[in-house]
């Protein structure tokens, strides 16, 4: 129904922000609402959530972010709120790669998801956050999975390796050394 509102934020509470476009100000559920600014003019993407007791608006600052919580909300046992707890401290990114790569240690942290959750999340939507996928992966662990390509190694393969590694910050000869490292055992 709404893809976006463009207005000036005129209140931030604890789970939510009232953003004012044409004397109107709506309020927005949001992952981390004290990721905005009193006053600020921006555009925040929306999307509009109904159940039988409530008719509620949830925001976030880019389509990226929308996207992704909108695909967590198709799985079983995922509401909007579990969603928003999932995409509130951590940048979407770290999420689809825990998704991707099977981390479901990465996954439990969040309040709510324990590991049968987690092991959901996983299921229902790896291998189908499609484009979202491309900024997964950081420019780093991109060059290496490029590289490990070129030296004859499949994706899938590949991944399993990535999968062994986790959510390090790494260089990309030190991906493609501990990946070529984890592949020779």
């Amino acid at each position: 129904m709404y893809a976006y509102i463009k207005g000036k934020i005129k209140k931030i509470s604890t789970d939510y922000i009232v953003l004012e476009n044409n004397n109107i100000g709506y309020k927005i559920i949001t992952p981390n609402p004290y990721q905005f600014v009193l006053d600020e003019e921006l555009l925040v993407y929306v999307y509009f959530y109904i159940r039988e007791d409530a008719h509620d608006l949830y925001g976030f600052k880019n389509e990226e972010e929308k996207d992704l919580f909108i695909k967590l909300i198709s799985v079983t046992g995922i509401g909007p709120k579990s969603a928003c707890a999932i995409l509130a401290p951590s940048d979407v990114s770290n999420v689809i790669n825990a998704i991707e790569t099977g981390d479901v240690n990465y996954l439990t942290k969040f309040p709510k998801v324990g590991p049968k959750t987690a092991q959901q999340i996983i299921l229902d939507l790896k291998g189908k956050l499609g484009q979202m996928k491309s900024i997964v992966l950081n420019q780093e662990l991109e060059e290496a999975h490029e590289a490990l390509v070129a030296l004859g190694y499949k994706d899938k393969e590949i991944e399993s390796v990535f999968k062994q590694i986790g959510n390090q910050k790494l260089s990309t000869q030190a991906y493609i050394t501990k990946a070529l490292q984890l592949m020779l055992k």
